[in-house]
């Protein structure tokens, strides 16, 4: 069973964090990773950075700057990543932008996905419609967990049509915004969360954008399986670096 499957099943509220792969430093993306598992995370987000990122906020956008700047691509991932599995057993998902895939190629991002034991992309600019059509079986040859990402505005039959595709999580956005626009939920939100929950879908979910804290952890996850920190997770690199990234795991995870 994918990795993604397996920790799905766990009884308990399910912490992800995203971070920029190569940020700040090129050389951080194993320490963190490792550093993430040991912390008590259920699963990562490896963001691969690219130069114009649709969902991104300016916090990400600039760690996708930096990481850029530092010298990081897709193949110096990859190179990062190839001994991962003898370090972490938690699921590690990549988040990225099909442009970089595509000047990779497809099927070898797949290939490499398979030999480093990434379990699972989010990719918010490949259309489910298309992926369907084109690469459902592909990824599948690959054992990736494809997870698309749904908005408030995204209706009843796309959700369905979602579901029927996706066989992990479905990615929640809680807001029409990028990521690290909010600072708690309000009602509509709320009402949005148990919207999704009441729909009976046969994934379950997962939500994104504007978690940082224990509160807004608590909220996010009340109808939802868990919840994903990217932008806080970046600040808190930004001003504390990498050498205690527990510290900010723990304020959350002691209420999973």
């Amino acid at each position: 069973m994918n990795r993604i499957n397996q920790k799905l099943q766990e009884d308990h509220k399910l912490l992800s964090i995203y971070f920029t792969a190569g940020y700040p430093d090129i050389n951080d993306t194993e320490k963190i990773i490792v550093d993430l598992e040991k912390s008590g995370v259920d699963f990562i987000e490896i963001g691969l950075p690219f130069s114009d990122p649709l969902a991104d906020g300016p916090t990400i956008q600039e760690s996708s700057t930096q990481a850029l700047k530092n010298g990081m691509t897709t193949q110096k991932l990859f190179e990062q990543l190839q001994d991962i599995r003898s370090k972490v057993r938690i699921p590690l998902i990549i988040m990225g932008y099909f442009n970089p895939m595509l000047q990779f190629g497809v099927e070898e991002f797949c290939k490499k996905c398979q030999e480093t034991g990434i379990d699972g992309l989010i990719i918010p600019d490949l259309p489910v419609d298309v992926y369907h059509d084109e690469y459902k079986e592909l990824f599948e040859k690959y054992g990736l967990r494809n997870i698309f990402l749904i908005t408030p505005q995204t209706s009843n039959e796309r959700i369905a049509f979602i579901d029927s595709v996706s066989d992990s999580f479905i990615y929640m956005v809680s807001s029409a915004s990028v990521t690290g626009s909010t600072s708690g939920f309000g009602q509509d939100t709320k009402a949005y969360f148990k919207r999704i929950n009441d729909l009976n879908l046969k994934n379950l979910q997962i939500v994104g954008f504007g978690i940082k804290d224990q509160e807004t952890f608590e909220q996010a996850t009340e109808y939802a399986k868990g919840a994903i920190i990217g932008s806080a997770f970046i600040k808190y690199l930004n001003e504390n670096g990498t050498s205690n990234v527990g510290e900010f795991v723990e304020n959350v995870k002691a209420l999973t």
